[in-house]
C-alpha cells in the first residue's frame, strides 16, 4: 500500500511541477521519479544518482557527437554506435543498469530530435536536466510521507541475500550484441525518416528491449500495447470528462491523480501488472503534457496517433529482435554448443 501512494505521489508531485514551470517536457517530470521509485523500496541516493549523471552524461556526450560531427555522417555513425555499445554494456551489469537504460533511452531521443533544425537542443537538454534533478526532492518527499514498514523491509532484506546466480558469459555477450543492434537500428531508421512526432513510438523499442532477452522483449512486447490502449483511455476519458472545464489547472490535476491512482497500484504489485501499469502511465502522461492545451488544441488524435504508431513499433521491434536472436543464436555460440 504505501508503494503504490508513493508512486502516485510521485506522478502528482511530477505533474505539478511541470505545470507550474510550465516545462516544455513534463512528462520527463512524471515518469523519471517513478521510474525509480518502482525498483526501489527505500531511499537510495546512489540509485537516483546513477540515473541523473546517465542523462546528463548522455546529453552532453550527443551535443558534443552532433556539434563536431553532425557535418560527417560516416563518423557520427562511428561515434553514436561507440556511445551505444557502452550504455549496453552498462546495462548488462545489475550496478549500472539505470545508468545505462537511461543514457541509451535518452540518447536515442536525443539524436534523433537533434537532427530537426527547428529543434531546440538548449531548451530540451535544460528541461531534461531540471526533470532529472527534481528526481532527489520528489522521490526523497515520496519516501518520507509513504516509507516502508520496517517489518516488510526487513524480510526484503533477507530475501536479498539468498544465493548468487551464476554468470552467463555467453548470455550477456548476446545481451550486449543484441542491444546495440537493435538500437543502432533504431537510430538509422529515426534519422532518416520524418519521424520528430514519434517520441513515444521511439520510446517504446527501448522498453521492448529492456530485458535484454529474446523471451523477455516478447513478453514486454504484449504488456506495452495493452499498457497503452489502457493509458490512452484514460487520457480520452480525461479530456472528454473535463470538457469545457479542462482549462482549471485544479480539476485537470485531480483528473490525472485519479487515474494515476489506478496505474499507481498496477505499477505496485510488481510482474506483469508493473509493466503494464507504467505503460499506461507513460501513455496517460505524454499527450496531456504534451499535445494537450486547454481551449487551444486536445490530445485526442495525439493519442490516436500515440496507440497506432507505438503499436507498429512494438511490433517492428519484436520482429527485428526475433531475427537478431536467431542470428546471434548461432553466431555466438558456448563451448558445449559448439560441440
Amino acid at each position: 500500500m504505501m508503494k503504490t501512494m508513493r508512486i502516485w505521489f510521485a506522478c502528482v508531485c511530477g505533474l505539478a511541477l511541470s505545470m507550474v514551470f510550465g516545462w516544455s517536457y513534463g512528462f520527463f517530470a512524471v515518469l523519471l521519479p517513478t521510474f525509480v521509485i518502482v525498483r526501489a523500496d527505500d531511499w537510495h541516493c546512489s540509485l537516483i544518482t546513477q540515473m541523473v549523471l546517465g542523462i546528463i552524461l548522455v546529453t552532453l556526450e550527443v551535443n558534443f557527437i552532433s556539434g563536431f560531427l553532425q557535418p560527417y555522417p560516416f563518423l557520427m555513425t562511428v561515434a553514436v554506435a561507440m556511445l551505444f555499445l557502452s550504455k549496453c554494456i552498462a546495462m548488462t551489469k545489475p550496478s549500472f543498469y539505470l545508468f545505462g537504460f537511461s543514457g541509451l533511452l535518452v540518447g536515442s531521443i536525443t539524436l534523433n530530435f537533434i537532427s530537426y533544425p527547428s529543434f531546440d537542443i538548449e531548451e530540451f537538454t535544460l528541461t531534461l536536466w531540471v526533470s532529472a534533478l527534481a528526481i532527489y526532492p520528489i522521490c526523497a518527499l515520496a519516501y518520507y510521507f509513504f516509507p516502508e514498514p520496517v517489518r516488510e523491509a526487513e524480510d526484503r532484506a533477507s530475501h536479498s541475500n539468498d544465493g548468487a546466480v551464476p554468470h552467463d558469459h555467453i548470455g550477456v555477450l548476446r545481451q550486449t550484441a543484441m542491444g546495440w543492434i537493435i538500437s543502432m537500428l533504431a537510430f538509422l531508421i529515426f534519422q532518416f525518416g520524418d519521424l520528430n512526432d514519434s517520441l513515444s513510438a521511439q520510446a517504446s523499442i527501448f522498453i521492448v528491449l529492456t530485458p535484454m532477452t529474446f523471451i523477455g522483449s516478447m513478453a514486454a512486447a504484449k504488456i506495452r500495447i495493452s499498457g497503452t490502449l489502457l493509458g490512452c483511455l484514460a487520457g480520452m476519458a480525461i479530456q472528454l470528462g473535463l470538457s469545457s472545464w479542462a482549462n482549471d489547472g485544479l480539476l485537470f490535476l485531480m483528473a490525472y491523480a485519479i487515474a494515476a491512482g489506478l496505474f499507481a497500484r498496477l505499477l505496485s504489485v510488481g510482474g506483469v501488472k508493473s509493466g503494464l501499469g507504467f505503460s499506461a502511465l507513460a501513455a496517460l502522461s505524454v499527450p496531456l503534457t504534451t499535445a494537450f492545451k486547454p481551449e487551444q488544441q486536445d490530445a485526442f488524435f495525439s493519442i490516436l496517433y500515440r496507440f497506432s504508431s507505438i503499436t507498429l513499433a512494438v511490433i517492428l521491434t519484436s520482429l527485428a529482435i526475433w531475427l537478431t536472436h536467431c542470428v546471434l543464436v548461432r553466431v555466438i555460440k558456448s563451448p558445449a554448443e559448439c560441440r
